[in-house]
């Protein structure tokens, strides 16, 4: 590889895709030294690549802005002039976007592990089928991350946050809590509700109360999207002691920095599958994973608890009752009294997993 080459990943979204695709990165950036590295990637979710050292541009694509933002990402693409394109996303609009780089060489998953199989005819190379049955997200990445750098890739998952990102989201995180982060806090993050995968927000907080009652500390997490869950429940715990919110959280990274502290604390993080619980995975956390219509196998918190050789490190949870639909993998419930794999997953359960540690 000559000292020009000018690489492009293309991981466009969500959350927790990009997060996913960090090893693939990292794995780049360490075999490839003198190499330019630009990342496309959606607006909403590039903030948790600002800063990533080694990282020299992101290439923004305005997905929501429909046809016009199509001439704006193929300008930055002529600017860039990536030399090779490693597509990570695998399917027919991260094709698109590939072939806005017509004289690039142009990687990515084999056919099969397309999500959209007709986009994998603009590669020039396709790494591997994927072995792991079921596979999960980041056996793709590290199957891309093999093919493309030529060996294992060294394992690196994290967002690289700096010393100075820590301490300031350390410094955040005790003043949402009112006290430093400590072994044995719980931080429950609350999920949009428009999101079939949600908790519903009362399970929420009889959880965060019955904890706060058992002497532990509990942080109430919320979103844009969840802004007004979240002042609901801060209104409705306000006379639990133990009970702190964190309402409207913003900014990816400032957000990464934060899981990086109560890391370093040992808290523990209690949420559903979702881009804010892979981060907190990739920054260290211990993950509680409420499942429904998802599978964990396939996106749940990595390393995959039934195939981590040691203790399990991440715990996961679903409802007792057994429900025939579920995982059904949609994006839209058809159940007649809606998504009940998550409504029915009682807080008593996720305690018991708390309390055994």
């Amino acid at each position: 590889m000559s000292d020009e080459e000018r690489i492009l990943l293309v991981r466009l979204s969500h959350l927790g895709d990009v997060v996913h695709a960090l090893p693939l990165f990292h794995a780049l950036r360490a075999s490839f030294p003198a190499a330019r590295i630009a990342w496309a990637v959606e607006p909403a979710f590039a903030g948790v690549l600002d800063g990533l050292p080694g990282l020299e541009q992101r290439i923004l694509f305005a997905r929501r802005d429909g046809a016009r933002a199509w001439p704006r990402v193929a300008a930055a693409l002529a600017s860039f002039s990536p030399t090779w394109v490693i597509d990570a996303q695998a399917n027919l609009k991260s094709a698109a976007l590939s072939l806005c780089a017509p004289s690039a060489r142009r990687s990515g998953l084999h056919k099969r592990d397309w999500r959209e199989r007709a986009g994998a005819r603009v590669l020039h190379d396709w790494a591997p089928p994927v072995e792991q049955d079921p596979a999960h997200a980041i056996d793709r990445m590290l199957v891309l991350a093999r093919h493309v750098c030529g060996a294992e890739p060294a394992a690196r998952f994290d967002p690289a946050l700096s010393q100075a990102e820590l301490e300031q989201g350390a410094s955040a995180l005790e003043q949402v809590l009112g006290a430093p982060p400590r072994a044995g806090d719980v931080l429950i993050a609350l999920s949009s509700p428009r999101d079939v995968r949600s908790w519903p927000p009362q399970q929420a907080a009889l959880l965060a109360r019955s904890l706060a009652r058992e002497g532990r500390r509990v942080l109430l997490l919320s979103g844009p999207e969840e802004a007004q869950a979240g002042e609901q429940l801060a209104a409705d715990l306000a006379h639990e002691p133990g009970v702190r919110s964190w309402i409207a959280q913003r900014g990816l990274r400032a957000l990464a920095a934060a899981f990086g502290a109560a890391a370093a604390a040992r808290m523990r993080y209690v949420g559903v599958d979702s881009g804010p619980l892979h981060l907190a995975v990739a920054c260290g956390m211990r993950v509680i994973a409420l499942e429904g219509p998802q599978s964990h196998l396939r996106t749940g918190p990595w390393p995959v608890p039934e195939r981590d050789g040691a203790a399990p490190r991440h715990a996961i949870v679903r409802s007792e009752e057994a429900l025939e639909c579920a995982p059904c993998f949609s994006r839209s419930c058809s159940h007649a009294q809606g998504p009940v794999c998550m409504s029915r997953l009682a807080p008593q359960l996720v305690q018991r997993v708390i309390d055994a540690g």
